[in-house]
């Protein structure tokens, strides 16, 4: 694991680039070499300010406009940027910002990042205790702007969270062979990893905390400008653990069954239209 502090705040939206590109460069070979896929864990990732500040606006949380209560994905809301405190709000945006595109683009290597001004997916993250996230793949398709997902950025807002009371992020292998790593959602904590339809990851163990507080954490995603109609679009691709008593996801093993009988000409037309009717 890494540690260093990136320097941007909501109160100061134009950090310089060549900062943030000398940051990226530091943390290049970690996010690189991650195995088996590229992947890195920074400490101590924002000013203790800013995550304090942040932290104090998850007391004025809205009425969540995404909830999921199901076998894969248990209690778990989450909350769009523009519908938060000013502050936090902010702070959104200036993850969209060029120069911190330019740290993630000099840190995995990977150019011409478009940041989601829609935040499709992202914003606030809300575990609630008994909830869990299974292991998955991410959709790999934004459906309005027609790019493919690429990175995923994870910042962990759990003041003295321990690995007993559940929630930690993994790693697995593609296959599901075996759990790779592990990370308890600490506060000030960043995950960033690639994703494609093999990167497996998620936080299947429950949510447990002795004082009922939930697991939250700012959730973002990037994307290149890749997607061609050769690819074929899929939604959240999720994995029983072995040995566990996780659930297959249903509706995706009836999108895999479509597939094999469609042309793939024809299912690429219709298949996100089918998810939307939950078929």
């Amino acid at each position: 694991m890494s540690e260093a502090a990136y320097p941007i705040d909501p109160d100061n939206l134009l950090t310089e680039v060549s900062a943030a590109k000398k940051l990226g460069a530091a943390h290049a070979d970690a996010y690189q070499s991650g195995k088996p896929y590229h992947y890195v864990c920074i400490d101590n990732f924002l000013p203790q300010p800013v995550i304090d500040h942040v932290i104090s606006d998850l007391q004025e949380l809205p009425e969540s406009e995404t909830s999921f209560d199901r076998a894969q994905e248990r209690l778990k809301t989450s909350y769009m940027p523009e519908r938060l405190p000013k502050y936090t709000r902010d702070l959104f945006y200036a993850f969209n910002s060029r120069p911190f595109l330019m740290f993630l683009e000099e840190m995995t290597g990977i150019k011409a990042l478009i940041p989601d001004p829609y935040f499709f997916g992202a914003g606030i993250h809300r575990v609630q205790n008994g909830g869990h996230l299974d292991i998955h793949a991410d959709f790999n398709l934004h459906s309005h702007m027609k790019v493919e997902r690429r990175l995923n950025v994870l910042i962990y807002l759990n003041p003295g969270w321990q690995e007993a009371w559940g929630g930690s992020f993994e790693i697995w292998e593609n296959d599901m062979s075996r759990k790779v790593k592990s990370f308890v959602p600490i506060s000030n904590r960043m995950v960033c990893f690639s994703t494609s339809s093999t990167s497996m990851h998620g936080n299947p163990e429950t949510v447990n905390n002795p004082n009922g507080d939930a697991r939250h954490s700012i959730a973002l995603y990037y994307y290149t400008a890749t997607w061609d109609d050769t690819r074929v679009e899929h939604s959240t691709l999720f994995k029983p653990r072995p040995g566990t008593a996780d659930k297959a996801d249903r509706q995706e093993l009836r999108h895999a069954r479509i597939r094999d009988v469609l042309p793939p000409v024809i299912y690429r037309k219709i298949g996100h239209r089918l998810r939307r009717i939950g078929l």
